[in-house]
This record gives C-alpha cells, structure tokens and sequence, in this order.
C-alpha cells in the first residue's frame, strides 16, 4: 500500500487530471485535435475513413459514443446538417466546438456559379478565364492579400445539404487550420484546466508544423499552371485559393449532386476542345462519371481527396492529406 501511494504521489498532477473525452466529426479535424491533445489523450472520430459527411447515418454505437463526450468538435451545420439534432438530443451536456462558428479566419463564401442540375446555360465555354468571380488569378503570388474577399458576399445560396452563406471545407487551408489548433486549445483549456498549458504547447508546436506544411505546399505548385483542370465537385476551394488555382469547371456543385445530362454534354465539350486537360475524380463523383466526360479525349484522370478517405486517422493524416491534394495537382497539370 505503501509503495503504491508513493508511485502516485510521484506522478505530475497533470497525469491524475482527468482528461476530457472528446469527439470529432471528420478526420481532418481528428488529426488537428489530436496534435493538440498529444500525450494526454486520443480524441474520438464519429465518422469512420470512407464515410461522406455530408450524408451519414448514426448507428446505435454512434449514438453512444456521442452521449458519453464531454467536449464536441465539428466542423458545423454547413457540412454536417444532419448532426445538429443528434448533438442536442444526445449529448446535451457537453460543450461543443463549431470549428465554422468561430472568428478570427477568412470565410469564403460558395461559388456556387451556375445551377448544377442544369447547365445548359453552359453553351458558351469559351472564355472560362472569367468563371465565377475570379477573373484575376495571375495576382496569387501574394497570399497576404487573400484576406479581401468582399465580392463573394453576394454568391447565391446553395444550401443543399444547409452550407448557407459559408463554403465549409475549411480545414484545406493550412493557415486557417492553424487558426482552428490554437481554438481548439483553448476550448480543451477550458474544459481541462489543468492541462491547459500542455494544450496551448502542444498547439503552438502544431502551428510550427503546420506553418512549414503551408510553405512546402506552395513551393511545390509554384510550377504548375494554375488551371486546366476540371473538380469532381466544388469542395475545394479554400485549397485553391490559398494556392492560386482556379478550376475551369466543376462536374457538381458544393452539394455534390450528380450532373444531368446536359451538364455531361457540356463538360464533354470543355475537354474535346481541349480547355480542360486534366479531370479530377473523388468519393463524391463516380469514376464511371469521369470516364463519360472525357471519352474520346486525351485528357488525364486523377483521383483527389479532401477527407482523407484512404488514410490511417491520427495526428499523422493531415500532414498527408495535404501532401497527397498538392501531389495530385502537380501529376494532373504537369
């Protein structure tokens, strides 16, 4: 007895604090919120690699393993609609973390350009430079003045799956997932104020890393052209315009809905005439899809991943998610 109340009595105060049990919705938030907890603690992931956030049903575990959280992070109701009344009937109790919600990032808003059910009034393909409002792309260079984004204010509304007035695949901006670590700190600080300080280390650290991430990134497509390319859906952006890329086009919209066939018919034109050398292809979009679009074509297809859908979830996945979107970039505009 005696030899077992020295060990403890030993042990920081840190290690008897009781850390929090904390749930996250995707794995990119996983991996960000793992960096921060470090050796404290290994958050939980709610949707298992595969599973498409925007569509998912709860399973009885799931249900659970919400209920038991004591601290809930998620990127928000705009990518996730369907977990908003989970969260409340639930886990009413613990505190929750809207990723979305929070300030002190640049939001952008849906391109949402034309309605993707129907394209036909896509006839007229031949000047893309101007699609959407991004007619001045040749001006990225300078990250630094990504911050003026007024015009994207007026961008129509397409809540399909409840995105409203925000695109929310933010975390594929590294500077703001750098943003959302030092959040994130805080609000485990706040439910374990003990470890408070170890967060805040550990978040600093993942700042570091994710600050040399974001010039490795940039370096490597420096060489590439910045278009000539095709999305499998609009959940890109904020990858794109950290890096000065720009899309001639996109066979869904941010709802990822499949095309009709007038939009085929019209994205089929895009690559026989060559706008579009290269078509990108992702969980959300079939490969059958892709194959229609550029039959016939010397256009390449790529495969791309936002979620990290193939990857081992852990502190580890967002470094290679972001790696393994600039390598497949790269490969189809090189």
């Amino acid at each position: 007895m005696i030899r077992t109340c020295t060990a403890l009595c030993l042990l920081p105060l840190s290690a008897l604090a009781e850390v929090p049990k904390v749930m996250t919705d995707i794995a990119p938030i996983h991996s960000l919120t793992a960096q921060v907890m470090g050796d404290l603690g290994t958050p939980d992931l709610l949707l298992p690699p595969g599973s498409d956030p925007h569509d998912f049903s709860l399973r009885p575990s799931d249900a659970s393993r919400l209920s038991n959280a004591d601290l809930i992070v998620w990127v928000g109701e705009g990518l996730t609609p369907w977990l908003e009344e989970p969260l409340a009937t639930l886990a009413p109790n613990a505190a929750q973390l809207e990723l979305l919600a929070t300030e002190g990032w640049e939001q952008l808003a849906p391109r949402g350009a034309e309605d993707h059910e129907d394209h036909e009034d896509h006839e007229d393909h031949e000047d893309h430079e101007d699609h959407e409002d991004h007619e001045d792309h040749e001006d990225h260079e300078d990250h630094e003045d990504h911050e003026d984004h007024e015009d994207h204010e007026d961008h129509e509304d397409h809540d399909l799956h409840d995105h409203g007035d925000v695109d929310p695949h933010a975390w594929l901006n590294p500077t703001i997932a750098a943003k959302w670590v030092a959040i994130i700190a805080a609000d485990l600080g706040k439910a374990d104020p003990d470890n408070a300080a170890t967060y805040d280390a550990n978040a600093q650290a993942a700042v570091t890393r994710l600050t040399a991430l974001d010039t490795q990134v940039e370096t490597a497509l420096s060489h590439i052209p910045t278009s000539g390319y095709m999305l499998p859906h609009d959940g890109y952006q904020y990858f794109e315009h950290r890096y000065g890329l720009e899309p001639v086009d996109m066979i869904a919209g941010i709802d990822a809905r499949a095309p009709g066939p007038a939009q085929v018919a019209s994205l089929r034109d895009l690559v026989a005439d060559g706008t579009v050398q290269c078509v990108f292809s992702d969980n959300e979009i079939s490969p059958r899809t892709t194959a229609v679009i550029t039959e016939g074509s010397g256009a390449k297809i790529h495969t791309i991943d936002g979620l990290g859908m193939t990857l081992t979830p852990g502190a580890d996945l967002y470094e290679a998610l972001l790696l393994g979107l600039t390598t497949a970039f790269i490969d189809c505009l090189s």
